[in-house]
C-alpha cells in the first residue's frame, strides 16, 4: 500500500495525518510517567475532597514521588506489585485465557467450522453467517481478520458473485463487532472486566452494578454483548444485502489464476477433526456441568454471602472448553502429531503477546503511580467537577452517549482497544461515578466496546487496516483505501446507531448488563 494511495482528500486524509502523528501507545505511556512524576513535584501537597459511594467525604494529598521515600516506593513496586501483581494478577489470566485460544486457533478448528457449515446454505442468508462467524471469531484473537476474510472472498468467488461482497460483512463482523460474542468470558471480556474492578477499586468506587449487585469481572457485561451478537448479525446482514451488495454487484472483479475454489472445500483430515472436536466439546460440557453442580456449586456461607465459585472461575472453565476442543480437532485431523505440537501451538500464540507485556509493563506502572500519588483521584475529581457545572448529572443517558462518541472519536486515531482502555478505563469509571451514581463500571464498560469496536472498519489506523485492503485487491487491484472506508462507512454507521439505542435501551429498562 503506498503513500500515495492512502493519501485520499478530505476526512479520511485529515484522519491518516493525526494518526500518523500519534505515538505507539507503549511510548505515550512511557511520556505519560515522566510527566506525572514531575507533576507531583510541582503539585505535591495539594489537598481535595471527593466522597465514596456511601457520600461521607474521602480526603486526599497529592504525594510527591520524587521524594526520596516515594522513589523507594517506585523501584520496590515496579516489577512484582505494578506490574504482575496489577489488580490482582490481571496478566496472568489473560495470558492463561489465550494458552487455550492459542490451541484452538493454531489447530486449524475456526477455519474448518467455517467451511463447514457455510456449504449449502442459501446465498442470501450467507451475509447474516459471515457478519455472524465474524463477530464470534473475536475469541481467536487474529483469526478472524487472517482466516475468514480470505475465505470469505473464496466463498463468494465460487458463487460467481463479486468476492468484496462476502468480505465486506466478514470484515464488518469482525471488527465492527468485535466485542460482541455468545461466549462469556473472552480475552477481550478479561481485560476489559478485571481492569474495570481495579480501575473502581482504585478510588473507592463500588464494583456493583445498578441494583447494587457484585459484578463478576468477567462476565459483567455478558448479557449485553450476548443480545449484541444477534442484533449486529441482523443488521450487518441487512447492510449488506440492501446497501453494499446492490454497489458492488455493478463493479467488475477479477478471479487470480492461482485462486483455487475448491480451497473452499473441507478436507477428509478436517471431516474428521471436526467430529472429534463435537465429541470433545460435549465431554467438556459435561465436564463443566460436573463441576458446577459439584465441588464448584453455589453455597452460602455463615454469616449469609452468597459464594459462587463456578463463575468465579469461569475464565479456567472457558479456557479448559478451548483446550479440549482444540487438541481433539489438531489430532484428529493430523495436525497434532504429539505433545510438543500442542505446545508448539501454545508458544506461537504466546509470540503474539510480546507487545502486551511491554505495554502493560510501562501502563500498569503509571497507573500504579497514579494511584499511589492521588493524581488520578485528582484528575478525576477536576472531570466530574466540570461535568456536574455543566449540570450533565440529570442526563445519565447524555453522559452515555457523550462518551461514546468521545470514545468512538479517539478510535480513529488511536488503534488498540487495550492500550485505549488503559488509558480512558481509570479516568471515566470513577468520574462519570462521580457524576451520576447510575453510571456504574459495567454500563461504561459496555458503552466503550461499542464506540471502540463500530469505527475500527473505518479508521486508518486500525492495525490490519493494509492487510484487510492487500485481501481485496486480489479481486479488485486498482481499490483505494479511501474506496474501502466508503465500503464500510454503511456498517460503521449502522452499528453505531443501533448499538447505542441497544445501550440505552439496556439502560432505560433496568435490564441487567451481565452475571
Amino acid at each position: 500500500m503506498s503513500q500515495t494511495e492512502l493519501s485520499q482528500t478530505g476526512f479520511i486524509a485529515f484522519i491518516e495525518r493525526v494518526g500518523k502523528r500519534i505515538p505507539d501507545p507503549i511510548i505515550i505511556f512511557i511520556w505519560f510517567f515522566i510527566g506525572a512524576l514531575l507533576l507531583t513535584a510541582v503539585m505535591g501537597g495539594i489537598s481535595f475532597d471527593t466522597f465514596g459511594a456511601d457520600g461521607d467525604p474521602t480526603q486526599w494529598q497529592i504525594k510527591n514521588m520524587l521524594a526520596a521515600e516515594n522513589i523507594v516506593w517506585l523501584f520496590d513496586n515496579a516489577i512484582l506489585t505494578n506490574w504482575l501483581g496489577f489488580g490482582g494478577g490481571v496478566l496472568g489470566v489473560i495470558l492463561i485465557v489465550m494458552l487455550g485460544v492459542g490451541i484452538a486457533e493454531h489447530s486449524g478448528l475456526f477455519g474448518a467450522v467455517l467451511k463447514k457449515i457455510s456449504r449449502g446454505l442459501p446465498e442470501k442468508l450467507l451475509p447474516l453467517l459471515l457478519v455472524f462467524i465474524g463477530i464470534m471469531s473475536s475469541i481467536a484473537t487474529d483469526a478472524g481478520y487472517l482466516v475468514l476474510i480470505p475465505l470469505a472472498g473464496l466463498l463468494y468467488a465460487g458463487l460467481g458473485k463479486n468476492p468484496l461482497i462476502g468480505m465486506a460483512a466478514a470484515f464488518a463482523g469482525v471488527s465492527a463487532g468485535f466485542s460482541a460474542n455468545l461466549i462469556p468470558a473472552t480475552p477481550i471480556d478479561v481485560i476489559m472486566g478485571v481492569n474495570a474492578q481495579v480501575f473502581a477499586e482504585a478510588q473507592g468506587i463500588p464494583f456493583v452494578n445498578a441494583n447494587g449487585e457484585p459484578l463478576t469481572p468477567a462476565t459483567m457485561n455478558y448479557y449485553f454483548i450476548l443480545a449484541s451478537t444477534f442484533v449486529l448479525a441482523t443488521v450487518g446482514s441487512w447492510v449488506t444485502l440492501k446497501v453494499v451488495a446492490p454497489r458492488l454487484e455493478q463493479k467488475d472483479f477479477v478471479i487470480p489464476e492461482e485462486l483455487k475454489i475448491t480451497d473452499f472445500d473441507v478436507t477428509p483430515q478436517e471431516r474428521r477433526g471436526l467430529r472429534a472436536a463435537g465429541i470433545g466439546l460435549v465431554l467438556s460440557l459435561l465436564a463443566l456441568w460436573g463441576l458446577a453442580t459439584g465441588p464448584l456449586a453455589d453455597y452460602t456461607t455463615a454469616d449469609g454471602q452468597l459464594v459462587k465459585p463456578f463463575i468465579n472461575n469461569v475464565i479456567l472453565m472457558i479456557t479448559f472448553v478451548f483446550i479440549v476442543i482444540g487438541v481433539a480437532f489438531g489430532v484428529a485431523s493430523g495436525k497434532f502429531r504429539s505433545m510438543m505440537d500442542v505446545v508448539q501451538a501454545m508458544v506461537k500464540q504466546m509470540d503474539t503477546m510480546g507487545y502486551i507485556l511491554v505495554l502493560t509493563f510501562f501502563c500498569y506502572n503509571f497507573l500504579g503511580l497514579l494511584s499511589y500519588s492521588g493524581l488520578g483521584a485528582y484528575i478525576t475529581y477536576l472531570g466530574a467537577s466540570s461535568l456536574i457545572a455543566l449540570g450533565l448529572q440529570s442526563y445519565p443517558v447524555l453522559l452515555l452517549i457523550g462518551f461514546v462518541l468521545v470514545t468512538a472519536l479517539i478510535n480513529l486515531f488511536v488503534g488498540g482497544l487495550t492500550s485505549k482502555w488503559m488509558l480512558l478505563g481509570p479516568i471515566f469509571i470513577p468520574m462519570l461515578y462521580m457524576v451520576n451514581s447510575e453510571m456504574t463500571p459495567d454500563l461504561v464498560a459496555a458503552a466503550f466496546r461499542v464506540a471502540d469496536s463500530a469505527t475500527n472498519i473505518i479508521t486508518p489506523m486500525m492495525s490490519y487496516a493494509g492487510i484487510i485492503l492487500a485481501f481485496m485487491r486480489k479481486y479488485s487491484p486498482q481499490l483505494t483505501f479511501g474506496e474501502m472506508i466508503a465500503m464500510m462507512m454503511p456498517y460503521s454507521l449502522a452499528f453505531m446507531v443501533v448499538w447505542i439505542a441497544l445501550l440505552v435501551g439496556f439502560f432505560a429498562l433496568g435490564i441487567p448488563l451481565g452475571l
